[in-house]
């Protein structure tokens, strides 16, 4: 059974999408429409829905006001994810809801706090996508003048995780004893400060929370670096990953797993999901002349904006469009993905519009255009041969791509065995297949 997570990245992930005549680009900000998407992938029986997030306006850093923002931009006013994902528990009763909280500008008490909230909330549904932040914008928000070093930024990471784990562990199951007749609200034998003490932090503990639901939310990992597959392979329940190839995708898959068995981890409660974005046709004619008319929408001014902040120091403006990529200067923002760019490029012989246009079209990840057969069949073949566990779905707008994907493919991988018809249980622990952790102070006492 492979898993399906759907990545709500509103108004889309393709960056001219949200132009497309059948799009509602206002769902990057009106709570109803996220309930349409969210309630639709819960139809479709889809393990989680997964938010990103990003602390800053996308452009603004350097330029003189916010008016001077690059207007053709997308994606640049949307729903604080963790407060979406508290409202969205109650209107789905199923589905997984996981949202992107960056360690690069947050606490990890107020993170802990938050998942834990929305476990409770949600009856045991939550996960937390462990992040560095990429997108140096964000570093003027937070009282910073330039944006923290890829290592550090892995350093800190490591020590907030290992934070926020014990946190979660403060209360033991049991310790809510609410007795009335004794009086005895907590016992507390059951209840434990962390006492952390690092390079980065300090926090006493303990965590304001009872036990969650799931033991702990689910800890998802989206970097591809060789830092970032450290720290997945270290703590991560469910990894997103960008691959278009399938021998990429199996060498990744391969790598990752190998490392969390390093770390004394079952590899097979690490699951693997790169991104994939579909554009379905009922025939093959449908499908090919939906994709002709989004990428009719996608200007080269725009695609060659997204790959200019991946370039580095590197002005990629002002090398020919029609010219094989360069090699790209060290990157501060997603080493991962600007090493994805070149590998595919030198791959598939592509120039430097080829490489900016695909970028724009999914964001780097595998595209795949066609029938709901000629889709499950790939995705079935990535599963079978090992390249992945399950997919995270993107869509180019909203909401009708995802509401197609749970109306044709969902039917025709449940047809093959390939996935659920219904759900195993109540929370995502249960969708994935994963064990409820053991609380460190129980399993050391």
């Amino acid at each position: 059974m492979m898993h399906l997570a759907a990545f709500l990245f509103t108004p889309g992930s393709h960056s001219a999408g949200w132009r497309h005549p059948e799009a509602i680009p206002e769902c990057d900000m009106e709570f109803p429409l996220y309930v349409r998407i969210a309630q639709a992938a819960e139809r479709g029986k889809l393990d989680t829905i997964f938010f990103q997030d990003t602390v800053a306006v996308n452009g603004s850093a350097g330029l003189d006001g916010i008016t001077a923002v690059r207007p053709k931009q997308a994606r640049q006013a949307y729903l604080e994810p963790t407060t979406l994902l508290a409202a969205l528990a109650t209107v789905t009763t199923h589905i997984g809801l996981i949202a992107t909280a960056t360690t690069t500008y947050n606490e990890p008490y107020n993170i802990a706090r938050r998942f834990a909230s929305i476990d409770h909330i949600s009856g045991g549904r939550a996960g937390w996508n462990l992040v560095t932040s990429q997108v140096e914008d964000e570093a003027g928000n937070f009282g910073a003048d330039h944006h923290m070093l890829h290592a550090e930024r892995y350093e800190r990471a490591e020590e907030f995780y290992d934070v926020v784990a014990g946190l979660w562990d403060s209360f033991e199951d049991g310790a809510m004893l609410r007795d009335k007749a004794s009086g005895n609200f907590i016992d507390p034998s059951r209840l434990h400060h962390l006492n952390h003490r690092g390079k980065h932090f300090s926090v006493r503990g303990p965590l304001n929370m009872a036990r969650c639901p799931q033991g702990r939310p689910i800890v998802t990992q989206a970097g591809s670096s060789s830092a970032g597959m450290e720290l997945a392979a270290r703590t991560a329940d469910l990894v997103f990953t960008a691959q278009s190839d399938l021998a990429e995708a199996q060498a990744f898959t391969r790598d990752l797993k190998a490392r969390a068995a390093r770390h004394g981890r079952n590899p097979q409660h690490v699951k693997v999901m790169p991104g994939l974005m579909t554009i379905i046709g009922r025939t093959e004619a449908e499908a090919q002349a939906k994709y002709r008319s989004l990428q009719g929408l996608l200007s080269d001014e725009n695609a060659m904006r997204l790959l200019a902040r991946l370039c580095g120091d590197l002005d990629i403006h002002s090398f020919p469009p029609d010219a094989p990529l360069p090699p790209l200067p060290p990157s501060n923002a997603a080493k991962a993905r600007q090493q994805h760019l070149m590998d595919k490029a030198k791959r598939e012989n592509l120039s430097v519009i080829q490489v900016a246009r695909y970028l724009g079209t999914s964001l780097g990840h595998q595209l795949l255009v066609g029938t709901p057969a000629s889709i499950a069949d790939s995705m079935a073949q990535w599963v079978a041969e090992g390249a992945c566990d399950g997919f995270t779905l993107m869509f180019p707008y909203y909401p009708t791509p995802l509401e197609d994907f749970v109306a044709l493919v969902v039917p025709e991988l449940q047809r093959r065995g390939l996935f659920r018809t219904e759900y195993e249980g109540r929370t995502l622990r249960e969708h994935l297949g994963l064990p409820v952790p053991a609380n460190r102070f129980t399993a050391a006492g």
